[in-house]
């Protein structure tokens, strides 16, 4: 059976080389061991002290709020092995700026010379900070069927459903853009060289160590689009296309594109409300019946428990008796670490 989990830290050295395998443009998991051996450290920290707590803060500022780091692994049961990795941010920039670029549009007019002209512009911004992010998701290529990728992304949101108080209302995910089959960014190439002087892996690289290099080297002005290539007028906002299947499924969960870009690749962010999200919002809580074999309409559905350090969310089928309660396997119960009675949140894993 495939299991959502929390990481663990017998799990460094299999995210070390999902790290290893993620490709330029991942910022959020680079092959860089001190990085990955912090970003374990920093989930291992967020999972024990949230549990530690009685009372949590959602307002930014707030001197004691702190982002914390969520972060799962998708683990084979069959196999014990570690197949796929997806986080969630807490609260973005509140330890170190968060930067995008706006999207905007710019109108120059003359009456007397009888000329309009509209031209959109890219400024660079913090206006998600203290949001909370949709972050690493990554799914080993053997595993990427039978739905798993879209099990191992909801998951998340099953975890917001439970703990909302850990978390911010508002929720993005950024996109990775496009880049061409040698890994290079026509975006970058056209702008981000201009102020960084090195390609765009080193730059993508050197963001996730320390981003005050980006306030310090990158325009504080308007930049006019219509002043770069096609190339890279044209990928702004596009999504690379391994990239692609994520940006619909978040899509089909209520996200939606709102006009900010990624500042290395013009990659585009989705942004939702939490409780807008369908999977948390339609999701419910019944109790549960551990039975023999259970007999359903074979719809796939998300189910998990309501632990924290101990959170597991499985993929599979159920069954409902009257309005209280659902039917699931002994094996399913014994992957939820759930016993007869216990509350089980469940939502079917699309709207359709």
């Amino acid at each position: 059976m495939i299991v959502i989990r929390p990481i663990h830290e017998q799990d460094r050295e299999v995210l070390w080389q999902i790290a290893n395998q993620t490709g330029a443009g991942f910022t959020s998991l680079q092959p860089n061991r001190p990085m990955v051996d912090n970003k374990l450290a920093w989930a291992l920290t967020s999972f024990k002290q949230a549990s530690q707590k009685n009372s949590y803060k959602k307002d930014a500022s707030d001197p004691e709020h702190k982002n914390a780091l969520y972060l799962f692994v998708m683990e084979d049961t069959q196999t014990g092995q570690v197949v796929g990795t997806a986080g969630i941010e807490s609260a973005v920039g509140l330890d170190s700026p968060w930067y995008n670029y706006k999207v905007s549009k710019q109108v120059h007019a003359s009456q007397q010379l009888n000329v309009y002209t509209m031209v959109d512009t890219l400024m660079l911004c913090s206006d998600h900070t203290g949001f909370s992010e949709l972050c690493t998701l990554f799914l080993l290529p053997d595993y990427r069927h039978s739905k798993n990728g879209a099990f191992l992304s909801k998951s998340r949101m099953m975890f917001m459903a439970a703990f909302p108080e850990l978390f911010a209302e508002d929720l993005f995910a950024e996109m990775r853009g496009y880049c061409d089959d040698q890994e290079v960014s026509p975006f970058w190439e056209a702008l981000g060289r201009h102020f960084f002087a090195v390609d765009f892996a080193e730059a993508d690289r050197q963001s996730t160590v320390d981003k005050a290099f980006i306030a310090e080297l990158m325009p504080r002005h308007p930049i006019y689009t219509n002043l770069l290539p096609d190339e890279a007028r044209e990928v702004i906002g596009i999504t690379h296309e391994s990239t692609t299947p994520a940006r619909h499924l978040l899509e089909s969960e209520g996200f939606h594109y709102t006009g900010y870009v990624d500042i290395f690749d013009a990659g585009p962010l989705l942004e939702a409300r939490v409780k807008d999200v369908r999977s948390v919002r339609e999701s419910r809580q019944y109790k549960v019946k551990i039975v023999d074999s259970n007999t359903t309409d074979q719809r796939r559905w998300l189910m998990a428990n309501n632990e924290l350090e101990n959170f597991r969310c499985i993929m599979g089928n159920l069954s409902y008796e009257g309005l209280e309660f659902v039917k699931i396997t002994k094996e399913q119960a014994s992957a939820l670490n759930l016993e007869e009675g216990q509350l089980l949140r469940v939502v079917p894993l699309s709207s359709s």
